[in-house]
């Protein structure tokens, strides 16, 4: 990345602030195509025992870094550092649930990326949405979507179960998203499930976004959102006899998405 762009993501960081979503996000994609300078605590950059720095902000991890040598120079770090691709960063990080903090040393704390936000940057952020995600039970009357993605389920084996949310980004298009819980995820239960989409969607009302997301993903927050509080529409086991209860179905906002509020300087955590 060069110096220029390093100063398009500072550029960037001085503008965040709470409520403004398309800063926030600009600056998920400044990150994304840059680089980001990581703090070790112990350890030289490649070496088997390198190990960065860690801070914990109301309860969640972090792991600082810089975001350019001057700043690494104003941060006043004395240890070893790393120069890492953020995509690469990001992909390490976010597994273990732990976000990116951008120059704790900064006025007022600097920002700090929730590991599902680096999921979304490791991942492409266009593929997943924007956070913060306001989730509910849709209120759209479709039945014969459902019915037919119903029918469509019961003749395809793979499928153990459907449940369904309403989903609105901070930012793009509210979409209805359709939980797939599987018995089987193999490359060819896995088409046999898009193609049980396939013959559905023609139900679909003109104009409204579906999408799909395997419940199993333990790192996506609307299928965490869905096995918390949407009851199965269709559910294989439970033919026969009555569905189990799930939890009573709210409206919530997703926990990731946004940075939470800054800390003052390197109080934030303990490296």
């Amino acid at each position: 990345m060069s110096a220029g762009a390093e100063g398009g993501v500072e550029q960037v960081l001085r503008q965040v602030a709470p409520g403004r979503y398309e800063t926030y996000e600009a600056l998920l994609r400044a990150l994304a195509e840059g680089r980001v300078w990581m703090l070790l605590w112990h350890g030289q950059p490649g070496a088997p025992d390198a190990q960065y720095g860690n801070m914990e902000v109301e309860g969640h991890g972090y792991a600082p870094c810089v975001t350019s040598a001057q700043e690494l120079a104003a941060s006043g770090w004395t240890r070893a550092h790393e120069v890492v691709p953020v995509t690469a960063v990001a992909a390490s990080l976010y597994p273990e649930r732990w976000g990116l903090w951008l120059n704790p040393h900064a006025p007022g704390g600097g920002v700090g990326v929730p590991w599902a936000d680096l999921r979304r940057i490791a991942g492409g952020l266009d593929r997943l949405p924007a956070g913060p995600l306001r989730l509910s039970e849709p209120a759209l009357e479709i039945p014969q979507f459902y019915a037919l993605l119903g029918q469509n389920a019961h003749r395809t084996p793979a499928v153990r179960a459907l449940r369904r949310a309403w989903v609105q980004p901070a930012l793009g298009t509210p979409y209805l998203a359709i939980g797939l819980d599987l018995y089987d995820a193999s490359p060819a239960a896995v088409e046999s499930v898009r193609q049980m989409m396939r013959q559905s969607v023609d139900a679909v009302p003109e104009g409204l976004p579906v999408s799909t997301v395997a419940l199993s993903d333990a790192y996506d927050p609307v299928a965490l959102w869905m096995r918390a509080h949407a009851r199965p529409f269709f559910d294989r086991d439970a033919y026969g006899g009555a569905a189990p209860e799930a939890p009573a179905a709210s409206s919530g906002h997703a926990g990731y998405g946004y940075p939470p509020p800054a800390q003052p300087g390197w109080q934030a955590g303990t490296y």
